[in-house]
């Protein structure tokens, strides 16, 4: 897809937390992961790339746009002993298990006041325009791994996202196509990082994902 980026309001990032369609929304995102492969691509990145950094020792892992918190929950569990920290306009989600942390707010902001081995996200960082994603790549520098999956920009996700209309929620059905608009293509978003000597895998998966994974030696 030829165009370049296009940002647009999102409804479900302006929704309280506790609202019906905020609510939908969010099992929709669960229902769309899915889908896409995202949770399971996430859980092999990560155990490839912390063999990296871990040498056995505990993780300092932070997720970026952790939303209801159930990714933080699965990587607690995929690494025991970790520690994990949440990032999100969101308040803590109730359910959280206390040994995982939770900075509210707005995630460039919170990330400046973090410590960690790596940074993580599924579907976050394309809400973000060029210069706060330069931003939030020079933080990035301190840390030692990377991934993300984010949208695809390209006609072929816009297609699927048109089939998935009948089984969304009406902020879905508007906040999805915006998301592919967002999104990036192969190679855009290592450059919009600024990610100088990092190792670099990108790929990019038919169901409409691009994963980035990175890491330093």
């Amino acid at each position: 897809m030829a165009i370049g980026r296009v940002i647009s309001r999102e409804i479900l990032d302006h929704l309280p937390a506790d609202d019906p369609s905020a609510l939908r929304g969010r099992q929709d995102l669960r229902t769309i992961n899915a889908l896409m492969g995202n949770v399971r691509w996430m859980r092999r990145a990560l155990r490839r790339a912390t063999k990296q950094i871990s040498a056995g020792k505990p993780l300092r892992l932070i997720e970026l746009g952790a939303g209801d918190g159930l990714l933080c929950r699965k990587v607690s569990a995929w690494f025991p002993g970790s520690a994990l920290t949440g990032l999100d306009l969101a308040p803590r989600p109730c359910a959280l298990p206390k040994a995982i942390s939770w900075r509210e707010g707005d995630l460039v902001d919170r990330l400046g006041g973090c410590d960690g081995d790596g940074l993580f996200g599924v579907m976050i960082l394309h809400h973000f325009a060029d210069e706060t994603l330069a931003r939030i790549g020079e933080m990035a520098a301190e840390y030692n791994v990377l991934c993300f999956c984010e949208p695809w920009r390209s006609r072929f996700p816009h297609f699927l996202g048109m089939l998935m209309r009948p089984i969304c929620g009406t902020v879905t059905r508007h906040d999805l196509p915006a998301s592919i608009n967002a999104g990036f293509v192969r190679g855009e978003l290592p450059e919009l990082l600024r990610l100088r000597g990092w190792k670099i895998e990108e790929s990019v998966d038919w169901r409409g994902s691009l994963r980035l994974m990175a890491w330093k030696d």
